[in-house]
């Protein structure tokens, strides 16, 4: 009885032990290969649909010439949750950012393979001093501070906005990250400064003219939340 009684206790023990300490997950696939069902292109980005061992399933890539019934390997791979497309007018459950595999490829500069972390942060906004940028001309233009400070009513619009670029992350879940201000807007509030996501390149010190679509309370995951931002945007 006391040996039954002291294994009853054991396995218990045991139970406890494993629903405290669950198993850690398995770690971010950094190379997925599919054939091409499906290509949707955007102004941005190429959507494709791959079949892959582990069934279908959705990935997007820098804008490429690829076509259906194309084998494609993608490398440095993020999986998002729930990424809403302001293009497609589509949520995807899921889907994978990555760049198109060759030999010799590696992840962007400033990112952790296989994490969606950069490895160390770009030049800080606050090294760079703002300075009055002309706002853009056109239909949709808006200076920082009127995207940050209107942000609700701007929401699922597209916006043109010319700013200096402040701080650039690039390859950060399969997009560059850039930080646009033109001189409008307070520092004590954070309306000075914008967050543009986007598949072009800049560099700290540039004035560009981003196009893009305003995003509020987005949160991309592994830690990336933001009231405001505007997505898929190319610049100029």
């Amino acid at each position: 009885m006391k040996v039954l009684l002291a294994t009853c206790l054991l396995v218990f023990s045991s139970f406890i032990w494993a629903a405290e300490n669950p198993a850690p997950a398995s770690p971010p696939t950094a190379i997925v290969k599919g054939e091409v069902l499906e290509v949707k292109d955007v102004e941005s980005y190429t959507y494709l649909l791959l079949k892959t061992r582990e069934g279908e399933t959705w990935a997007a890539v820098d804008k490429a010439t690829v076509k259906k019934g194309d084998e494609v390997t993608l490398e440095n791979v993020t999986v998002m949750n729930n990424f809403e497309s302001k293009s497609l007018k589509k949520t995807f459950p899921t889907i994978l950012f990555g760049t198109l595999g060759g030999a010799g490829t590696v992840a962007p500069a400033g990112h952790v393979p296989g994490s969606s972390y950069p490895a160390t942060a770009a030049s800080k906004p606050e090294a760079v001093k703002d300075e009055h940028i002309d706002k853009a001309s056109g239909a949709n233009s808006q200076t920082v501070a009127d995207v940050m400070t209107r942000s609700a009513k701007l929401k699922h619009k597209p916006v043109l906005v010319r700013g200096k670029v402040v701080k650039y992350n690039p390859g950060i879940m399969g997009k560059n990250w850039v930080h646009l201000r033109d001189g409008s807007g307070s520092a004590a509030d954070g309306s000075n400064d914008l967050l543009v996501t986007t598949m072009s390149t800049t560099k700290v010190g540039d004035v560009v003219t981003a196009k893009g679509i305003v995003s509020t309370d987005r949160d991309f995951g592994a830690g990336y939340a933001y009231k405001v931002v505007v997505e898929e945007a190319t610049l100029q």
